[in-house]
């Protein structure tokens, strides 16, 4: 396989990272986050002497991550849902920590998860934000407020200590 182009590398060390940290952030695999972040990057590469014209290229990449991650999700979902009907599974039982969190997270509507992780995480702006999800800007910003507002309520000591 040729080596990529030098712009592409550069642009790679530059954004692999920050996009695999923000997919991490959503779907709480690491090594998932990678792969798909590395799906992303290598569909980009397939088409670099068009993405690299972009006035901001890593901006299709994160679509194409983000879409990848969506899809992704949903799969595993719907695999969750079919396993769970199949067999008993016993684990460990979580911190009373990681109830929290978790129950804070999963009360998140996915697009005000997606808007929060983007935000924070992954430092876009509103109208970032807004151009990827194909939403305008005041939705944006109030999917952060109630994002924000949810993990707040859930998030409080008085919820934390008593979710036990």
């Amino acid at each position: 396989m040729p080596e990529p182009p030098a712009d592409f590398a550069a642009f790679y060390a530059a954004h692999f990272q920050r996009l695999a940290v923000q997919l991490y952030a959503y779907l709480g695999d690491h090594a998932e986050a990678q792969d798909l972040t590395q799906e992303a990057f290598c569909r980009a590469l397939e088409r670099w002497p068009r993405v690299g014209g972009y006035a901001d290229p890593s901006a299709w990449v994160r679509h194409v991550a983000w879409n990848l991650a969506k899809s992704r999700l949903r799969r595993v979902q719907t695999a969750l849902r079919y396993l769970a009907g199949q067999r008993e599974t016993h684990v460990a039982a979580p911190t009373e920590d990681r109830v929290a969190l978790v129950a804070a997270r999963t009360t998140l509507p996915p697009a005000q998860r997606r808007a929060l992780v983007l935000y924070h995480l992954g430092r876009l702006s509103v109208a970032e934000i807004a151009e990827q999800e194909g939403a305008a800007e005041g939705t944006v910003r109030s999917w952060l407020t109630r994002g924000r507002a949810t993990l707040a309520a859930r998030l409080s000591p008085s919820e934390v200590h008593h979710a036990g």
